[in-house]
């Protein structure tokens, strides 16, 4: 572990020298890994292709230096522990060597069902082991793995395997999913109905429902892997060539398919699952996210399989069959480093404090948030109950298209404040611009965040239209990564993201992100979670529009209610609702002139009891801008949403 970083005048030393001297500092981390030949070249890069290599005509293969080269000194040691739906289903283990032989075999599978390098295997499976040896395999046989996300429909699953022409499918037969079963195989079925490029369907049999097999294109995961053998000799692959595709869903048009390459991102997710997390070689790492998005890919199993670790897959959610799921199983497996959503903190702080005293949790060292900007009021009690004010709480930014984290505390080192994603990680040079692309070089700013030299997990291409990444993110400024992201920098020179460009409100002329006014509105006792976004406004250009969601208790106590639309001209007992929710308006728009400005306050606020929001967390605010408009005669596809019924409510609420 010669990289890790273990002090602040440490990360001071090795951040300057990342930046004078970036290929050294990268190459001197790649030279940690096993090479069947080493690079040419460290670096070559422009980004007005944009064009962007790492270790140009290296070769390798990256399963071998998540697995095989483990297995002499760790072959006994536990890769992954399963945790099951069902809480009392016992975990599975799999060691390094046990989890060498399933790669190798389903490697062999993926071979006889005509799979060889270069082609794209989609996989959508449930969040069981098979799935993190699927990857591995397609990854050791030099296939371009795609992860869909179970819970996408149908159509959005014809439309990744078609963009990307995949060959293969894996699927399940179902899945647990709380107190549900899911058929993954029937929604699989459907979507192949349009979907020609898939030769093969190969089924893992989870939950023994009763499914369609066709002949001649679907065949068992269990009997193929009787035919196969467990040894499979890694295929070569060069440095620049696809790992694998993972979509990302545009506001507009077909799903994004970012593609990441094999070398830069192993070398930078080695290196930042090592620091932010600080691993130690005892460690039971928990990731809580699905293997469907970036940060199961990074963080569930290449991160952590490449220092040798024991990562943690969970199948369930973390409020089944209680809010304490999360508690009682990181006391169960004596879970070490825990990192999740403040989406999953938010729903866990709305539960209550009973399900999370019964448990010790003292098992813990660091715990982390991932996904979104952590509110002030999640951060602390995150940081109180769950990590009992000894474990640090790294909030991580980054995203899809960057393959690691590029923003964080590293855990113990840097000094943490609230809702800030602090400093950049060795080898990340974050530049703030304005809207003209100037930077802005001073602290204490608000700009747009972008990035001014790449890094090895920086995304290489969209899939199959390369303009596609230029335009979204090198062609908005010149010589630079667009992330998207507004950002402000403090006296400290320490960072705090503030929402996406297109969720920053304009108003009055003052520039407010949304994250920001979030921030203040969740700072009201009654409120669990809100969103915020900009509709027009005749005096301030833009007003602000939040949806609010309240806690349970505060509707049963009559202190709020939830449907104001059933008050009207209804009596008494009605109208002491509305003056309750008068009052409440009032309290979170006191609030928010207090905590940002009289004029963040909302100029209409709507209580819902829920947000559409996409399977991993992300506020789908294009939906609640067009309702906040009132204008719902095109709300795009809301199939994909975590719960689609939920846009109803709101637009019902809102009088629509």
């Amino acid at each position: 572990m010669q990289h890790k970083i273990t002090s602040f005048e440490q990360y001071t030393e090795t951040y300057k020298r990342s930046i004078e001297q970036p290929e050294q500092f990268w190459m001197e981390i790649a030279d940690s890994f096993e090479w069947r030949q080493t690079w040419d070249k460290v670096l070559d890069w422009n980004f007005k292709e944009p064009n962007v290599k790492w270790f140009l005509n290296g070769k390798l293969n990256i399963t071998e230096n998540c697995i095989d080269r483990h297995l002499e000194s760790n072959g006994d040691k536990a890769a992954i522990i399963w945790e099951s739906n069902d809480a009392n289903e016992p975990n599975r283990t799999l060691t390094y060597n046990e989890l060498h032989a399933e790669v190798c075999r389903f490697s062999n599978v993926l071979q006889n069902n005509g799979i060889e390098k270069g082609d794209r295997v989609c996989l959508y499976m449930p969040m069981i082991p098979e799935l993190a040896i699927a990857v591995l395999a397609c990854a050791r046989v030099g296939a371009i793995h795609s992860v869909v996300f179970a819970g996408f429909s149908s159509q959005s699953l014809s439309d990744r395997i078609n963009d990307s022409e995949c060959k293969v499918l894996v699927t399940a037969d179902g899945l647990y999913r709380g107190n549900k079963t899911v058929g993954l195989k029937e929604i699989c079925d459907e979507a192949l109905q349009s979907a020609p490029s898939i030769h093969k369907v190969i089924v893992y049999k989870r939950t023994g429902q009763d499914i369609n097999m066709q002949l001649g294109r679907d065949v068992w995961w269990h009997s193929e892997m009787t035919k196969a053998a467990k040894e499979f000799e890694a295929v070569e692959m060069d440095s620049e060539d696809p790992l694998f595709i993972l979509y990302t869903s545009g506001s507009t048009g077909k799903p994004k398919g970012v593609v990441h390459s094999c070398a830069g991102y192993m070398v930078y997710t080695y290196y930042t699952f090592l620091n932010v997390f600080q691993y130690e070689a005892d460690d039971v790492f928990w990731c809580t996210a699905d293997i469907g998005w970036i940060t199961g890919h990074s963080y569930i199993v290449y991160g952590p399989l490449l220092n040798g670790a024991t990562t943690v897959m969970f199948e369930g959610i973390p409020t089944y069959p209680d809010a304490g799921r999360f508690g009682a199983t990181s006391d169960k497996l004596q879970v070490t480093k825990f990192y999740t959503a403040p989406t999953a903190i938010r729903s866990l702080m709305a539960s209550g404090l009973d399900f999370v005293t019964p448990y010790k949790l003292d098992s813990l060292k660091v715990i982390g948030s991932v996904g979104e900007p952590i509110n002030e009021e999640a951060w602390f009690w995150y940081h109180d109950h769950i990590g009992k004010e000894k474990c640090p709480v790294v909030d991580t930014w980054w995203q899809t298209e960057t393959g690691g984290i590029l923003i964080s505390p590293i855990a113990f080192v840097t000094p943490t404040k609230p809702t800030f994603a602090t400093l950049p990680l060795p080898g990340v040079q974050p530049v703030l611009v304005d809207a003209q692309g100037v930077e802005l070089k001073e602290n204490n700013v608000e700009g747009l965040l972008c990035m001014k030299f790449p890094w090895p997990g920086i995304i290489r291409t969209t899939y199959g239209d390369h303009e596609r990444c230029r335009q979204a993110y090198f062609g908005t400024f010149d010589n630079l990564y667009f992330t998207g992201d507004g950002c402000r920098r403090d006296e400290d020179g320490y960072y705090r993201i503030i929402g996406r460009v297109d969720d920053v409100m304009n108003v009055s002329g003052h520039r407010l992100g949304t994250a920001e006014v979030e921030n203040a509105i969740n700072e009201h006792p009654f409120v669990i979670e809100s969103a915020v976004v900009g509709y027009p406004h005749e005096i301030k250009g833009q007003g602000i529009y939040a949806f609010v969601i309240v806690d349970k208790q505060s509707i049963e106590n009559g202190l709020v209610d939830t449907d104001p639309m059933q008050a009207e001209g209804a009596g008494v007992d009605n109208s002491l609702h509305l003056l309750n929710i008068a009052a409440f308006e009032n309290e979170v728009r006191n609030i928010v002139s207090k905590i940002i400005s009289p004029i963040a306050k909302p100029d209409k606020i709507q209580i819902v009891s829920g947000l559409p929001k996409t399977r991993s967390g992300k506020i789908m605010r294009r939906i609640l801008r067009k309702i906040a408009e009132r204008d719902v005669s095109n709300l795009g596809d809301i199939t994909t949403l975590l719960d689609p019924g939920v846009v109803d409510e709101i637009k019902k609420g809102a009088g629509l």
